[in-house]
């Protein structure tokens, strides 16, 4: 009998278009061999040109998801994604503190095309209980603005930016500076940088930044990425490190989908041949 890959449990809403979400998800969980698994918090009418519609699930079936997967399968690594409302963010807060497992928290403000995926009502629940629970926090420019205030103009301020969240209680923080105008710092137009830190070691991450605006599911990819490379035993840096280098590469391969923007490839490293 073939032994069991490791787990990864994704709480996040669905994306019927496929590109982010709990789709992308689960994409990317089998793409680097990990067994994925998830709650769904939300269903979402959502394409290439954006959010039609967002249709939350009642708490009751949230808890009961999370408990049906984690007390008979078990985790080794849970990753969150759209939480919409304070009470959701609570009960998935009280539900990681509970489970011994490392937790990557993609705090989910707005999607790609700007539409808003949080209450305004929930943002003090994300930094009193969720970003505690957390043992990376994932928050892109956008989002460490709407949690902090701290607006993020340089590679200088993403060190700032990261104080700040860390001041609401997680382990790590991951500053992406995937939106960061090129040519500020040291980055140059055709980086992409990211800062990763506990408050004590610092990790800047660079790679290309491709010309592809086919980049819909970004930031749910990166975070289940990051949480695979825990879930087989990688320190917080080097899962940080291995998931950059996997999106980078699915973001290179995105493709056109629909009208608007596409999403990324997340098997673009499978149909990889090699010479």
């Amino acid at each position: 009998m073939t032994a069991a890959p490791p787990r990864v449990l994704t709480v996040a809403g669905s994306d019927s278009g496929g590109g982010a979400g709990i789709q992308a998800d689960l994409k990317t969980m089998l793409a680097l061999g990990v067994h994925g698994m998830s709650v769904l918090t939300a269903v979402t009418a959502q394409n290439s040109l954006g959010v039609q519609g967002a249709w939350e699930l009642p708490v009751e079936a949230v808890r009961a998801q999370y408990r049906s997967v984690v007390d008979d399968i078990g985790v080794q690594a849970v990753k969150t994604g759209m939480l919409s409302s304070a009470e959701l963010v609570e009960t998935v807060a009280e539900l990681l503190t509970g489970t011994d497992a490392p937790a990557v928290v993609d705090p989910v403000g707005v999607s790609k095309h700007g539409d808003p995926l949080l209450a305004a009502s929930a943002l003090d629940s994300v930094r009193t209980k969720l970003l505690p629970a957390a043992t990376l926090a994932t928050p892109n420019l956008d989002e460490v603005a709407q949690l902090t205030g701290v607006r993020v103009e340089s590679e200088q301020d993403m060190r700032r930016a990261a104080e700040a969240v860390l001041a609401y209680g997680p382990r790590w923080v991951l500053i992406k500076g995937g939106h960061l105008a090129g040519g500020t710092g040291r980055a140059g137009a055709h980086e992409a940088v990211d800062f990763l830190t506990d408050g004590q070691e610092e990790h800047w991450l660079r790679a290309p930044r491709h010309d592809n605006r086919h980049t819909h599911g970004t930031g749910c990819t990166l975070a289940s990425a990051i949480a695979c490379g825990l879930a087989t035993g990688r320190s917080v840096p080097e899962a940080v490190a291995a998931a950059k280098e996997y999106v980078t590469g699915a973001i290179a391969a995105g493709f056109a989908l629909g009208g608007g923007i596409g999403p990324v490839d997340h098997g673009w490293a499978l149909r990889r041949t090699t010479p």
